[in-house]
């Protein structure tokens, strides 16, 4: 018997190399040495369809999705003939294992991994190894693929990846400049890190608010890997980093992750210390912010991980280094490619362990708390929605009106009544990634940390919330709509108080509508509206052919419910002719780009404004800002950005003289640098009151420990709100901001602070203590009028990663209805 299966199995490998030897090598098929170019993504999924018609038993390809720019998104499975006739039942039967799929498992063992390449378009190295690596699993390391499939993503951002790739070769000497100040070593703003809305896609995985992270995601949760690895590159002169990881770990990761990330750490070590390549561990990378193309897979059971090669996008084709080493492409690729083989030997070593230590992860029984509650605006109640169906989250509709447990919005037990709410319990198979995006302040064993220490979903969404020790009574949920059809009245009436609404105005104004909103609460028809409420006139429109009509479509595209109103006359003031119910401006928005702004607060808004608002923005490079007739727009936008070398004083003048004259601009994060401490303006700075002589004391070794007191590092704040401004319309009295860094600026002497921190407590997060007594009484948004126009501060970035999602109607309000007498074009 033994000796029959010797046969097979030499038979086996005999059949595999055949059919291997027609596989194309990367060389062969690009047409040049692989590292001595860079390869254009076309070229990449060119071969790895080659590579699957020329072994289609061991190989199959399959299309995702698109990117923005319309480039395909494909992954590639790379197995035995036998596991790949048999995927769909594989993946199945993993689901099946942890309880995310009803049936019994028939585990065959069989290793998942998912290797995942260029998440950073100038990380480029780690694509070029992605097709070496399809080519030696194929060719050399065949009996790993008997019992592993192995996913394999070759380009997870091509928008990115082909900007910095087509900049590169058009820049590029020949042969290639290994000299640091080379042109070929400084990319052009906005570099080819970020997708095509520069974004940072290894910070969207639990955000999904790109097209690539949500078109993903559906894949990922199809399949649930054992193992994936995120491919990456830092600085020029960093050795090669692999896990295990930094500290801190979050606490719902097991030991078995932890002591496995080490086995393959180890593993890797073994090829590393044979060639005498340099690399380090347990260093700068930690698995803590959830949406990292390491910690979401780990928070989902996989062993999470990412690989760093030293290089970037300034590294080129070769650079020499600080170090005085030349470092190539091909030097780069070759180590990707065999840390990422590495990873697909231990798994296969290591299938049946694997198997069974991913279905102990999804044991919830020892989490704290059970449920969730969540209730308050039902708009915002359905943005959340549609995120945790994006992870498959499973959530129900509250059964009791009273619960009990940890109140969000006071920071410690108590209780609340709701009208109506959503339960998202933990003791359904995710149940650990609904803790680390639910719990109120996630705990931290180590202050350095990579990213933001604060992201709590109910915070986020600016929702009312209860986390309970015990299960709450819920049951399933029904999808209702509010929108009723409008008959003809004197006008219309529509609350303010979402991004749902926000988006309603936008496309009113797009088609022409002309919209009020009021500025003091009133009452009609037996309805009180409250501050920010829009009024539709038949009067304001009667203009416009098929009014009601088209009104109707509008609302029932956005589901919208609207009140009618019979007459102007109100039950109480003001009347819709009221100078209180002004007239909404049909805006015409610049805003700034190019050299000076961040990259990641553009794109951002960039997003915001094509994607979510859906209202028009002209951007307007900082190169030519001094030049640009600034009256023709009634807003500019300045991002997150340093603007010295474009502010001079003759652009500062004039840019202040269009505001006088009624224009407004909204400044975003370090834009207040522009302004604060300068003549004329309110804006300042509050003093750090650090004690720099006693800092001065602490030894070397312990400076950047000791450092960690002055930081911030994405800590949520409560901050007291003057509803009764226009920039506030829609919200509470308490607003919940998102910190990302230290910087404070003192409450206006002048003009409207319209948000500020008063309690300097901490409700999720990490501050350092020298930073708590300098946030006391200090500005989060503000308003500071000049002539006709104003300026609009926004201390913290209401737009963070897209995915803090109630502090976007602030910049609405600013946009539509603050200081609303500015001129009309």
């Amino acid at each position: 018997m033994q000796r029959l299966f010797l046969i097979a199995l030499f038979s086996f490998g005999f059949l595999f190399n055949s059919f291997s030897q027609n596989i194309p090598s990367p060389d062969e098929f690009l047409g040049y040495p692989i590292g001595t170019q860079f390869s254009r993504h076309h070229q990449v999924v060119d071969y790895f369809k080659a590579v699957a018609n020329a072994l289609p038993e061991n190989v199959k390809i399959e299309k995702y999705g698109e990117t923005y720019e319309r480039r395909p998104l494909h992954l590639a499975y790379i197995s035995s003939k036998e596991n790949i006739s048999n995927l769909n039942t594989i993946r199945e039967n993993n689901l099946k294992n942890a309880g995310l799929l009803n049936g019994e498992a028939n585990n065959p063992d069989v290793a998942i991994v998912w290797l995942s390449y260029n998440v950073h378009g100038n990380e480029a190295s780690s694509t070029e190894a992605a097709m070496l690596t399809l080519h030696k699993l194929l060719t050399k390391k065949q009996d790993w693929l008997k019992n592993t499939i192995v996913i394999i993503d070759p380009c997870v951002n091509p928008d990115g990846r082909d900007r910095y790739v087509n900049w590169y070769n058009e820049t590029a000497s020949q042969p290639y400049d290994i000299d640091q100040q080379a042109s070929e070593h400084n990319e052009p703003w906005p570099g080819g890190r970020p997708n095509h809305y520069l974004f940072d896609l290894n910070r969207d995985w639990a955000w999904a608010t790109q097209v690539e992270s949500e078109t993903r995601l559906k894949v990922y949760n199809k399949w649930m890997p054992h193992i994936h690895v995120d491919f990456h590159e830092q600085g020029i002169n960093e050795p090669y980093y692999f896990a295990p990881a930094a500290e801190p770990f979050h606490e719902i990761i097991s030991d078995f992750q932890r002591d496995f990330q080490t086995e393959i750490g180890k593993n890797h070590a073994k090829y590393f210390d044979k060639e005498g390549w340099l690399f380090f561990t347990r260093e700068r990378f930690d698995l803590f912010y959830p949406s990292y193309g390491d910690t979401y897979p780990t928070y989902m059971g996989a062993i999470g991980m990412t690989y760093e090669q030293g290089g970037h996008g300034r590294a080129g084709l070769g650079i020499l280094n600080d170090e005085g080493h030349v470092l190539t492409l091909v030097e780069r690729l070759t180590h990707h490619t065999t840390t990422g083989l590495s990873t697909v030997e231990i798994a296969s070593k290591n299938a049946a362990r694997l198997n069974t230590e991913f279905a102990k992860f999804f044991d919830n029984s020892d989490l704290k708390y059970k449920s969730y509650v969540l209730g308050g605006n039902p708009d915002n109640i359905g943005s959340l929605t549609n995120l945790l169906q994006k992870h498959d989250i499973d959530f129900e509709k509250l059964s009791t009106n009273k619960v009990s447990g940890y109140n969000y919005k006071t920071g410690k037990q108590g209780s609340l009544n709701f009208d109506n709410a959503i339960v998202i319990h933990s003791n359904q198979p995710k149940g650990k990634m609904v803790k680390v995006l639910f719990e109120p302040n996630a705990k931290l064993t180590d202050s350095l940390t990579y990213d933001i220490t604060a992201w709590s979903m109910p915070y986020a969404y600016g929702l009312d919330a209860i986390a309970s020790t015990t299960k709450v009574p819920s049951s399933q949920t029904s999808e209702s709509k509010s929108y009723r059809a409008l008959t003809d009245a004197y006008g219309y009436v529509s609350d303010w108080n979402s991004m749902k609404d926000a988006k309603f105005l936008a496309e009113l104004l797009k088609s022409n509508f002309r919209v009020r909103f009021t500025e003091k609460p009133f009452k009609s028809n037996g309805e009180t509206f409250e501050r920010g409420a829009l009024i539709i006139t038949k009067g304001d429109n009667k203009g416009m052919a098929n009014m009601l009509s088209t009104l109707n479509s509008i609302a029932k595209k956005y589901d919208k419910s609207l009140a009618t109103i019979n007459s102007g006359f109100s039950q109480t003031t003001p009347d819709i002719g009221s100078p209180d119910i002004k007239l909404i401006n049909k805006q015409k928005i610049a805003m700034l780009s190019g050299d000076g702004t961040s990259s990641l607060s553009y794109g951002a808004l960039w997003h915001f404004f094509e994607q979510q608002l859906q209202y028009p923005v002209t951007s307007i490079n900082t190169d030519n800002l001094s030049r640009t007739n600034l009256d023709k727009y009634n807003i500019l936008i300045m991002p997150s950005g340093y603007y010295s070398r474009v502010l001079n004083e003759a652009t500062m003048n004039a840019l202040k003289d269009w505001v006088r004259s009624g224009g407004k601009v909204i400044a975003v994060d370090a834009a207040l640098r522009s302004f604060a401490n300068k003549e004329g303006f309110a804006l300042k700075y509050k003093d750090n009151e650090s004690d720099d002589a006693q800092e001065n004391l602490t030894p070397y070794a312990d400076r950047e420990r000791a450092y960690t007191n002055n930081l911030i590092t994405g800590a949520i704040f409560k901050s007291k709100v003057d509803t009764t401004h226009p920039m506030a319309f829609g919200y509470d009295k308490d607003y919940f901001t998102l910190k990302l860094g230290s910087s404070a600026y003192s409450i206006l002497d002048r003009g409207y602070n319209v948000s500020y921190v008063e309690d300097v407590k901490v409700y999720s997060g990490f501050a350092g203590k020298n930073t708590l007594n300098m946030l006391e009484k200090t500005l989060v948004f503000g308003e500071e009028r000049m002539g006709s126009g104003s300026f609009i501060y926004m201390v913290d970035n209401p737009l963070f990663r897209s995915f803090w999602e109630n502090g976007k109607l602030f910049l609405v309000n600013s946009i539509f209805f603050v200081n609303n007498n500015a001129f009309e074009l």
